[in-house]
């Protein structure tokens, strides 16, 4: 069994995390609100800013990049920006082990509350926050005036 080993992310990571967001990017093209999610979220890649801010963790094996959390601490709430684990290391903890982390540093960081998003249909996104005690707030719905 793997154990997961998650830290902040460095910048010698950034080609990793430009591999797994592409992947992660592509998984969402057929996921429903997949595409209002991508126009909302802009690529990170290549530069990934966040690494240098503090606001990336990873999940490694062997020091490869396989997964990530992108975050920010904003008037003392953490925001999960998004995450991704490369579908051949689910169900290893890495998804349980970054949140554990990320939560970590938004308290250190002055947050006292947690938010994030999930997809309607991304029911492994959902089985994360729900492991972790994150339960849905409200839903938002949406859809195209044209």
């Amino acid at each position: 069994m793997i154990e997961p080993t998650v830290r902040l992310a460095r910048p010698g990571d950034r080609p990793e995390l430009a591999w797994l967001e592409a992947i992660a990017r592509t998984d969402l093209v057929d996921q429903r609100g997949g595409d209002l999610w991508l126009e909302l979220h802009p690529e990170q890649s290549p530069d990934w800013a966040a690494v240098d801010s503090g606001e990336v963790a990873v999940g490694v094996i062997d020091e490869v990049a396989i997964g990530y959390l992108r975050f920010h601490v904003d008037d003392a709430v953490l925001y999960v920006d998004d995450v991704f684990v490369h579908p051949e290391a689910r169900e290893l903890g890495f998804g349980d082990a970054l949140l554990a982390l990320v939560r970590a540093i938004g308290a250190e960081r002055g947050a006292s509350r947690l938010q994030a998003e999930a997809l309607p249909g991304d029911r492994d996104t959902k089985n994360l926050y729900e492991r972790a005690a994150i339960t849905a707030k409200r839903i938002i719905v949406s859809a195209a005036l044209d």
